[in-house]
């Protein structure tokens, strides 16, 4: 690819008076509808990106778009400094200046990434198969299965990706593609009405061309970059907050109710107590699986708008959902559960079976900040182990919990498991989804926790017999 110096000779063309309003005009396109929904002014848009980050992003997305734009009178800012200029620049800097000139922005999934060579891309939007990118400095930074806009631009036989890369997280992302694809549908019916309209056929040349794809993307282009624009200042400004729910929907709080046992009251009284209740399964002599008896829990959903809601569901070989657990220590019965509403269940549940077995219980609750905190707190204890075998604990452990996932009721595919999602076509699509997330957010844990980032995930396209999508 050119280098962006390559385009030094533009730039400066750039600031002529016959192309300065007309720059400034699609640079406000691509900055000030993000100002206005934020209510933040262009100083402070710079700020928070940063003035070299916002350069390459914001500036070089509207300073790409400029140079593929036809004005009303015809011009063309490449076409007028090739034709003045274009004897002081190289053959390869034409040919990049001329493909620039005719590129559109899409959205496309990164693959196969080969550090300091290359990449794959698919084109979200357009679809077809993934194509080869030749890159060095991209490769540094992209993950597997990241997603970013830019624009694809072939000089000879190589494709490459313009200097300008907005880096889209996946929900910024599916909103911008729900977005052009009901803008190209639309096309595609008014390009059948617009030859109604002048009697002819819907493929004559002229109006294929005004309503394709290609010009969608190209008018598109400033809300590309006003859509990521707006997410990525919303994510510096205010972090999405994380909200854990169990699967009754309950927000997540850690809930212990140590029962004293009463005076004379042996372990083996609570244990025959205890053994009376068909929603206790006992699994040692000192602790109970407290349980649904219903095989099939539905899961509780997100509400439209709430903040990101993760959902911990743990249940039982044979299906029933785990409500909490109750474990003998010395002289005391002790309930833990994940939520005050389960603590409330349990509490009266005891009450019944236990009576005056036991005395009123002493309740210690911790939200899951609180938890997370006292981790953190608490010195790692210290294991004489290798790299290697922490790596291997670390994997393996990964790989007992995505195992578990496998037949669990998962609320991003309609409550049913990805095993039973993958048997069905629309299934599969939105395991492959949840794969590709899986194994994007190891891929960019490298630095912060690098044995996750090393994880190898294809074991999981394989049970799931998806081997053929992973692409």
């Amino acid at each position: 690819m050119a280098s962006a110096h390559s385009l030094q000779g533009l730039m400066k063309w750039l600031t002529r008076d016959e192309w300065r309003d007309r720059f400034a005009e699609a640079f406000d396109a691509h900055l000030l509808p993000a100002c206005e929904q934020t209510g933040l002014d262009i100083d402070e848009v710079v700020s928070i990106l940063g003035e070299d980050w916002f350069t390459r992003t914001v500036w070089g997305s509207a300073f790409e778009d400029f140079l593929s734009r036809d004005f009303d009178d015809g011009s063309n800012i490449v076409d007028e400094y090739l034709k003045r200029r274009g004897w002081k620049e190289s053959p390869s800097t034409r040919a990049y200046m001329v493909a620039l000139r005719s590129s559109v922005p899409s959205l496309y999934e990164v693959s196969d990434i080969v550090k300091e060579i290359s990449f794959k891309a698919r084109d979200l939007l357009r679809g077809g198969d993934p194509f080869l990118i030749s890159e060095r400095s991209a490769t540094r930074s992209l993950k597997q299965w990241d997603r970013i806009a830019t624009r694809v631009v072939r000089v000879g036989s190589q494709a490459h990706i313009s200097g300008a890369v907005l880096p889209y997280d996946r929900e910024a992302s599916e909103q911008v593609l729900k977005l052009l694809r009901n803008v190209t549908k639309r096309a595609d019916k008014g390009r059948q009405k617009l030859a109604d309209q002048v009697g002819l056929d819907a493929n004559y040349p002229a109006i294929v061309n005004a309503l394709s794809h290609p010009e969608v993307l190209r008018a598109a282009a400033p809300t590309i970059t006003t859509i990521w624009l707006i997410d990525t200042i919303e994510h510096a400004v205010e972090p999405p907050v994380l909200v854990a729910h169990n699967a009754e929907g309950e927000e997540l709080l850690f809930c212990a109710l140590h029962y004293p046992l009463a005076a004379d009251v042996t372990l083996d009284d609570i244990r025959l107590a205890l053994n009376r209740c068909s929603e206790l399964r006992q699994e040692s002599p000192t602790f109970w699986n407290w349980r649904s008896l219903r095989k099939s829990t539905k899961v509780a959903s997100k509400a439209k708008g709430s903040p990101a809601s993760h959902t911990f569901v743990t249940t039982l070989d044979d299906g029933s959902l785990v409500l909490g657990g109750l474990e003998l220590k010395g002289k005391s019965l002790v309930l833990s559960v994940n939520s005050r509403g389960r603590s409330d269940r349990g509490r009266a549940l005891l009450s019944e079976l236990l009576g005056g077995l036991v005395g009123e219980p002493l309740v210690e609750m911790q939200t899951l900040d609180q938890v997370m905190a006292s981790s953190r707190d608490s010195p790692p204890p210290k294991l004489d182990l290798t790299e290697d075998e922490r790596r291997t604990i670390i994997h393996q452990s990964l790989d007992r919990h995505y195992r578990d996932m496998l037949d669990q009721p998962a609320p991003f595919l309609g409550n049913i498991s990805p095993r039973a999602a993958a048997r069905t076509v629309k299934g599969r699509v939105k395991v492959v989804d949840w794969l590709k997330m899986i194994e994007n957010h190891a891929a960019k844990s490298a630095g912060q926790n690098d044995m996750i980032a090393t994880h190898d995930f294809s074991w999981l396209w394989a049970e799931l017999d998806l081997n053929e999508l992973r692409s």
